[in-house]
C-alpha cells in the first residue's frame, strides 16, 4: 500500500515536507480487528506538534493521521458490529485496555495502556488501516466522508469540552478561538441550545464574520469587553493571551474550559499578570 511516513522529528520552518510518500506494508487484521480502505484522513494541530516534537511518536518510522475515514474490507473472526463495505471512523483513541477502572467509566483515554492513532499505533495517512472493532465508530450515511473526518477529532473534543461547562439553555457561551473544534461547538449549542447567547473571540475579521455567519450573537478581539458577563467559556486557542480575557469577562461562578489544546510557550508569562479583582 501506499502511505505517508515520518521519519525524524524537525521543524517545518527546516523541512516544509517532513512527510515522505512510500511504499509500505499492507496490514493484517487480528481476530478482533476490521480493515479499512481510507477515504479521507484529516489534518490535525496535533500533527505539527508530533513532526516537531511536542508530543513525540514513541517510535519512528510511523504513519501520522488520527481523523480518518473509509471502508471495511475485511474482518477478523470475532467482529460483531460491522460488516465488509461498511463505513466506519478512526479517532484519537487507537486502543486501550478495555479492564481498568478509566476504560470501564468511558475514560478510555486515561487507560495506562492507551495507543494514540497515528503516534503510538500508525494512523491514516495510508491506503489501510486496521482497528480494533470497538475503536471504530460507526459513520451516518447523511455525512460525507469529508465532513464526517473531522468531528472525530474537532467535534471529538469540542463536544467534550461544551458538556463540561454544564451549560444550560437560557444562559451564554463564549468561544475563545474560532477555528475548527470552535465552529463546530458554536453549531452544536445552536441545535442543542436555541436560547443560548453565543459570543465569538477571534483574531482575524474573516474569522469574526464566520461567527456571525453562523449565528453568534456577538464577535470580537480576545483583548474586548462583552457586553454582558459570561456563564461559560470554551477556550480553543494555543496561547495563554485570550485564557486573561476570558477570565476578566467571566460572570462569578462561571466557568471557562480550556479544550485539550496543547498550550506554546511563547506568552506563559501573561499569566503572571493575573489579577485577583479583574480575573478571579
Amino acid at each position: 500500500m501506499r502511505a505517508m511516513i515520518l521519519e525524524k522529528l524537525g521543524t517545518l520552518t527546516s523541512d516544509a515536507e517532513p512527510l515522505r510518500l512510500v511504499d509500505w506494508p499492507e496490514p493484517t487484521v487480528a481476530e478482533d480487528e476490521l480493515l479499512l480502505a481510507v477515504s479521507v484522513c484529516g489534518v490535525c494541530h496535533t500533527e505539527i506538534d508530533e513532526i516537531e516534537g511536542r508530543t513525540p511518536p514513541p517510535c519512528l518510522p510511523l504513519i501520522p493521521g488520527h481523523q480518518v475515514v473509509g471502508r471495511v474490507v475485511a474482518v477478523g473472526s470475532r467482529v460483531k458490529k460491522f460488516a465488509l463495505n461498511d463505513r466506519a471512523g478512526v479517532a484519537w483513541i487507537h486502543s486501550a485496555c478495555g479492564a481498568c477502572v478509566y476504560c470501564r467509566s468511558g475514560r478510555e483515554n486515561l487507560c495506562p495502556h492507551f495507543k494514540a492513532t497515528g503516534r503510538d499505533h500508525h494512523g491514516g495517512y495510508a491506503s489501510y488501516l486496521a482497528v480494533r472493532e470497538n475503536f471504530a465508530h460507526s459513520i451516518p450515511a447523511f455525512f460525507a466522508d469529508a465532513e464526517a473526518a473531522p468531528l472525530l477529532c474537532a467535534g471529538a473534543v469540542g463536544y467534550r469540552s461544551l458538556r463540561l461547562t454544564g451549560l444550560q439553555d437560557g444562559q451564554n457561551l463564549g468561544l475563545t478561538g474560532f477555528g475548527a473544534s470552535g465552529h463546530l461547538v458554536l453549531k452544536m449549542v445552536k441545535h442543542l441550545f436555541p436560547r443560548v447567547s453565543i459570543f465569538v473571540f477571534a483574531r482575524s475579521e474573516s474569522e469574526r464574520a464566520f461567527g456571525l455567519e453562523l449565528g453568534a450573537d456577538w464577535t470580537g478581539d480576545h483583548d474586548e469587553t462583552t457586553p454582558e458577563k459570561l456563564d461559560c467559556i470554551i477556550d480553543t486557542t494555543p496561547v495563554w493571551r485570550p485564557v486573561l480575557g476570558a477570565l476578566r469577562n467571566l460572570a462569578p461562578g462561571g466557568r471557562l474550559v480550556i479544550n485539550a489544546i496543547g498550550k506554546e510557550e511563547q506568552d506563559k508569562s501573561m499569566l503572571t499578570t493575573l489579577d485577583y479583582p479583574s480575573h478571579l
